[in-house]
């Protein structure tokens, strides 16, 4: 493309025979300001879909807040101020997940700048680059290969212009676009060019509503948050009856003290709500976008991130992700005779006759500098994925076409041998000849003579042996499918260290045996952009979870059906348009941080959760077994309070921060819920037998009564701590000092006189706290042996003490 504009520079291509209407000038300033005056600009909303007041409403007015609000305003119509320190969490479940939020709205919006798609907008017959935003109704739009049509419009110049509209309507063949016609946002040029009047911009263009929906910034489309509204849904409609009967109970056991019926009430209540459940979900996705952003990765759209958590099937292009986006200009290598300076003017006019040339031409450019257009054009045929060729004929000098040889000519011909030779150690090769059709035939080329063979030479990006060997070390699969010859494909992915030939993909068949060929092969050439999308269908259907790079027009209908699609930043704008992350630096080797990072926030969230329902599922069966012994309560709120600070709070947010390399899996609900009620069950029978064993009579002293509180509190923190112990698995040093240090902490609340009479302690009776530690030790090997079994169950080594690579 910037070739293009040196070689129009040089001379008008308005010399050649081809009739075309005159160019249209585009918007004078004035008009321009017209319309921005009247409202018609092409106005989207921010790339993170929310708005600053969107993420506060959405942070505080959320159902657990509510709750938590209620209680706390019934505790403190007690006055008992400390009862009502859960109140503290009201404010932090807002503040922490605003804050977050917002920094990954700052990074989404500021990286979207650079990412979107910049149209070549006319005006004033100069066209140059402009943000999305600054189209306004009327502005012409130029168009080339892999440009994204951003606002819909009508063509008013064609050049063999094609676009496809797969992406929007489904229909798989490219679309041809003559002037008058209408072209839709959303839909990209596959070959030629043109220009298009914008006649609807804004919310009224056709994908507006459709690009603006995909990328909010929220957990739409996530398998993890289905599974945590699901799981809060049943916890909501447990919560109310057993709230009930809780208040009823503890009103009847209160003495005529309605103070401490309502604390026993809200000691009852506030564990069974998962307060930071959904905070530390949010904050892990919101913390996810911010360190992937540091990396240059913009997430367009949040559910990637799981998504690259559960990727098992990488499918890689090979030019521009496997090897370095430009290619240079290796020889001319003449066939019967062919002179060098004829086949140099020939390369060169078939330069000029395409205003918007690949890359491969333009490394041909690069070296031949072709000075002005000479030759008349009778017809073009611009360059497709799907033909692998493109021409022009010319009045005087007959029919050229420049392409893949092994498309062109036979296989068995001198030619294609010896580019089959040369592609097998690594280079590109065209091949160069004279065809018997008109370009513009829909025979084209017909029997082709060759002249000469164009030798490219790509270099292997430094860093993609370690890219693939990563992946090949965590378990994901790595396909390379690239349109380029198969010998040339097989020649670089062996100096990477792929195993295993090159499949011709045009040798492939429909059906099963594709699917098969797809699951045993790992590396194929001659793919077309239609084969692609069916080679990601194949490996979804397998089971497997497909992410897809690329970079270049060909790319786009695989990268759009992938479960996760990886565009290169310097990519065609319709790739990274359809892609769910572009990697705006353009490094490769930046994937295997992007991946680790998506294991890393979905296989913590989920340690996460068995920590807080764990807490939920043993406080409603606590409160279900007092209801039916009607006894009182045995915990007020700050008992609750203190429970969870170091059992689940401080433990869950740093364990939401560690680095977690395991591949995740479907069934999130199933899993979490194995583990979750056996454990609930055991810490629950463990606090109730304590507080059943040791409850003084009615009218005891209340000593008494608080010390068996502590000595049920015992039980419970015991039991708690040893999910979390088990949670934090696979042990480092520093999971290891923090299940200590919950423990400490603990020992020093039990036993300091300040922070006894302050959470209302009283650890001095040595047989009831006996009990308790007992109960407690029990439970913990309930929990411990519930996590072997599961262990057993789902086929997973349990591993109890050391990471193995530590």
């Amino acid at each position: 493309m910037r070739y293009a504009g040196a070689w129009r520079a040089c001379g008008k291509l308005t010399s050649v025979t081809i009739q075309t209407p005159p160019r249209h000038p585009g918007l004078t300033p004035p008009e321009v300001a017209e319309r921005v005056r009247a409202g018609q600009t092409n106005d989207l909303p921010p790339r993170s879909g929310r708005t600053t007041a969107d993420i506060v409403r959405a942070n505080v007015f959320t159902r657990i807040n509510a709750i938590l609000a209620v209680l706390l305003v019934i505790v403190l119509s007690t006055g008992s101020w400390i009862n009502a320190a859960f109140g503290l969490l009201i404010i932090a479940n807002s503040v922490i997940g605003i804050v977050q939020e917002l920094r990954a709205k700052k990074t989404l919006d500021s990286l979207a700048v650079v990412g979107e798609a910049h149209p070549r907008v006319r005006r004033e017959g100069v066209a140059s680059e402009r943000n999305r935003t600054e189209v306004v109704l009327d502005d012409v739009i130029e168009l080339g290969p892999g440009d994204q049509v951003v606002v819909d419009g009508e063509v008013i110049e064609a050049e063999y212009l094609e676009v496809d509209e797969s992406l929007l309507t489904g229909e798989s063949d490219p679309e041809p676009k003559d002037p008058g016609g209408h072209v839709m946002s959303g839909s990209f040029v596959v070959s030629g060019s043109g220009a298009y009047r914008a006649t609807r911009v804004g919310a009224d263009s056709y994908a507006a509503q459709l690009t603006a929906e995909a990328s909010k910034f929220s957990l739409v489309k996530s398998e993890l948050s289905r599974g945590i509204n699901q799981i809060l849904k049943v916890i909501t409609v447990i919560l109310i009856p057993v709230g009930l009967a809780t208040i009823w109970v503890q009103l009847g056991q209160a003495e005529n003290d309605w103070r401490r019926a309502v604390l026993a009430m809200a000691g009852a209540l506030v564990p069974m709500v998962p307060e930071g459940l959904v905070l530390l979900t949010s904050v892990a996705f919101a913390l996810g976008v911010i360190r992937l952003g540091r990396r240059q990765c913009l997430v367009q759209e949040l559910p990637a991130i799981e998504g690259l958590a559960r990727v098992d099937v990488v499918c890689a292009d090979k030019t521009g992700t496997l090897t370095e986006n430009g290619m240079t200009f290796g020889e001319l290598r003449l066939l019967d005779g062919a002179q060098d300076a004829q086949l140099r003017e020939v390369l060169g006019q078939l330069i000029l006759a395409d205003q918007r040339p690949n890359a491969s031409m333009q490394a041909i450019g690069a070296s031949l500098s072709p000075a002005e257009p000479t030759w008349s054009v009778l017809a073009k045929a611009p360059f497709t994925s799907a033909k692998k060729w493109s021409g022009a004929t010319f009045v005087e000098q007959g029919n050229w076409v420049v392409g893949a040889p092994d498309v062109l000519i036979p296989p068995d011909a001198d030619a294609a041998v010896l580019a089959e030779q040369i592609g097998s150690t690594g280079l590109r090769v065209l091949l160069v000849g004279r065809c018997e059709l008109p370009v513009d035939d829909p025979a084209a080329p017909g029997t082709v003579t060759p002249e000469a063979l164009v030798v490219l030479k790509q270099r292997i990006r430094p860093d993609a042996k370690a890219t693939l060997d990563y992946f090949t070390d965590q378990g994901v699969a790595l396909k390379v499918i690239s349109g380029d010859n198969a010998a040339s494909v097989g020649a670089v992915t062996r100096q990477l260290g792929l195993s295993g030939e090159a499949l011709d993909a045009r040798q492939l068949s429909s059906g099963t045996g594709f699917a098969d060929a797809i699951e045993n092969n790992s590396v194929f050439g001659r793919v077309t952009p239609h084969q692609k999308r069916e080679m990601v269908a194949a490996l979804q259907g397998g089971g497997h979870t497909v992410a897809m790079t690329g970079d270049g027009v060909n790319d786009v209908l695989a990268l759009k059906d992938a479960d996760l699609g990886v565009a290169m930043g310097s990519g065609s704008p319709a790739t990274r348009a359809v892609a769910k992350i572009v990697l705006l630096d353009d490094k490769f080797a930046t994937l295997p941080f992007v991946v680790a990072e998506g294991r890393r926030v979905i296989g913590n969230i989920e340690r996460v959760a068995n920590l807080f329902l764990t807490k939920t599922i043993y406080s409603v069966i606590l409160a279900l077994l007092v209801v039916l012994w009607q006894l009182p309560f045995p915990y007020q709120p700050i008992h609750v309070t203190i429970t969870g600070w170091f059992t689940i709070g401080i433990p869950a947010f740093l364990l939401s921060l560690a680095p977690n390399n395991e591949r995740a899996r479907g069934g999130f609900v199933g899993r979490v819920m194995r583990l979750v009620v056996p454990s609930g069950l055991a810490v629950a029978t463990a606090t109730f037998v304590t507080y059943l064993s040791v409850l003084p009579a009615p009218g005891s002293a209340p000593e008494l009564r608080v010390q068996a509180t502590t000595a049920a509190l015992t039980a419970t923190i015991v039991s708690a701590s040893w999910v979390l112990a088990v949670v934090a698995r696979p042990y480092e040093w520093w999971k290891i000092a923090l299940i200590l240090g919950s423990f400490a902490a603990y020992l020093l609340i039990f036993t300091l006189p300040l922070t006894q009479t302050l959470f209302m302690l009283d650890p001095s009776n040595a047989a009831m706290m006996s009990v308790g530690f007992a109960a407690g030790l029990v439970a913990a090997v309930v929990i411990e042996v519930t996590w072997w079994v599961n262990g057993r169950l789902l086929g997973e080594p349990r591993r109890l003490w050391l990471r193995q690579d530590s």
